[in-house]
């Protein structure tokens, strides 16, 4: 799952839904001063990305993609991204403008006192509303070619995210099936692991 299930994914703490979202650029790695709503955030995001990489929902949707390619759960975890964005209402109480609103607001005042790192990361992805990118095919399109360009020298010669647009846009009918069936499974998951009285942004169900 990408940074903007990560957040959904999260307790209605600002401090635990910045760890789910700085996990991965961070390693996993906590400064010393951190929160132990931090700490249950990152312990959070190892759960769900342990559950989303051995689901067979979500290996099959990479299936859909080719048989072989290095890069084709990262284009399914984009993808899962940009559908839930699509499907959004259907899992959160707060519309998607103003659940992103309180938390870019709630962000910027916690980590203006954050490590160097981690408030770049976060500016960043505030900066450029990067969690609020996928509101079409097109917009999906566009945020594999910029992470194209993130991409290793090595790897783009072997391949690109944009190679698989053309087969994502024949299957994301399926994939979006997919999805939808996979990710209620993950929220119950999560709900397992996390305080569900500070779930105020989930639907019941």
């Amino acid at each position: 799952m990408n940074w903007l299930a990560h957040l959904f994914l999260s307790e209605s703490s600002i401090d635990f839904q910045l760890a789910n979202i700085l996990a991965d650029p961070l390693k996993a790695r906590l400064w010393e001063s951190a929160s132990s709503d931090m700490h249950k955030g990152i312990k959070v995001h190892k759960i769900i990305d342990s559950f989303t990489d051995n689901n067979e929902i979500v290996k099959l949707s990479i299936k859909r993609l080719g048989k072989s390619g290095l890069l084709r759960a990262v284009v399914i975890d984009i993808t899962y991204d940009y559908l839930l964005s699509k499907n959004w209402n259907k899992f959160s109480s707060i519309p998607l403008d103003m659940f992103l609103k309180t938390f870019y607001t709630q962000a910027k005042e916690k980590t203006a006192f954050f490590p160097v790192k981690a408030n770049v990361f976060i500016s960043n992805l505030i900066d450029k509303d990067i969690l609020n990118k996928y509101h079409n095919l097109k917009d999906l399109e566009s945020v594999l070619n910029n992470v194209d360009k993130r991409l290793s020298l090595r790897l783009l010669k072997r391949e690109t995210l944009s190679s698989y647009i053309n087969v994502l846009k024949e299957n994301i009918n399926e994939i979006e099936n997919d999805f939808l069936l996979f990710f209620p499974n993950l929220c119950l998951e999560v709900k397992n692991n996390i305080n569900v009285n500070n779930l105020e942004h989930w639907k019941e169900g």
